[in-house]
């Protein structure tokens, strides 16, 4: 199954098995328990991860204490490849939201790869556009939306990618606490907490421990446009 998972990141896009099974071999394993930090924004770092179990927050603080939190990630997804092309200080701090495993590589077992399959190249350089596009989208979202669109603009995202399908809705087991999705949607939680109870009212979801179940997969797309 780690090895199943392990390949649906972008690193592994394109290659053939004996070229995955070379960086499999090359990598290392790391477990935290939940709430322990993998490595703190303005670290060094030269390692990119996988993670193959569980999730992992990215995060940043401001010089006036507030949080916000940048990604929740999840099997199958990669992070910490900036370092490869711009090696410098973490950009983020990287938190571990329920327990979680990660597979690990190091600059130095990564560029005879790179230099060999342009294809992991070209997946990376890849992953790193998408992730600009997405932080674009953030920007335009906090300028252009309120609070309750961006709301649910992020369940949705996290349906898509932790949702179970059900008789009676999706069920979106995201992990976070009421003030971790706040800082993912970039507001107070008070506000974030009126818009769910207000989705909730609607009958377009049932707020559950740490998830919620999504009733009404349309009405809430159309409000998070």
């Amino acid at each position: 199954m780690t090895d199943d998972v392990l390949r649906q990141a972008p690193l592994f896009s394109g290659l053939d098995d004996e070229a995955a099974g070379l960086i499999e071999s090359s990598m290392g394993s790391v477990s935290l328990k939940r709430g322990e930090v993998l490595f703190n924004e303005g670290d060094d770092g030269n390692q990119l991860y996988v993670v193959t179990d569980g999730k992992i927050k990215l995060g940043r603080t401001s010089p006036d204490g507030r949080e916000n939190l940048l990604a929740i990630l999840g099997p199958g997804q990669m992070f910490g490849e900036l370092s490869f092309f711009d090696p410098g200080p973490r950009s983020a701090t990287c938190t571990a939201v329920t327990d979680v495993d990660l597979k690990s590589l190091g600059h130095d077992a990564l560029l005879p790869v790179l230099a060999s399959h342009s294809d992991v190249a070209l997946a990376l350089l890849h992953q790193l556009a998408g992730r600009l596009r997405r932080t674009n989208e953030v920007v335009g979202d906090l300028v252009f939306s309120d609070v309750p669109g961006r709301v649910a603009k992020a369940l949705l995202d996290l349906a898509s990618r932790f949702g179970r399908r059900a008789d009676d809705g999706v069920h979106v087991n995201h992990d976070l606490t009421q003030e971790e999705l706040a800082q993912l949607v970039g507001a107070s939680r008070e506000t974030v907490n009126k818009a769910l109870a207000d989705f909730a009212s609607r009958g377009w979801l049932r707020l559950e421990p740490r998830s919620v179940v999504i009733l009404d997969l349309e009405r809430l797309q159309r409000r998070a446009r």
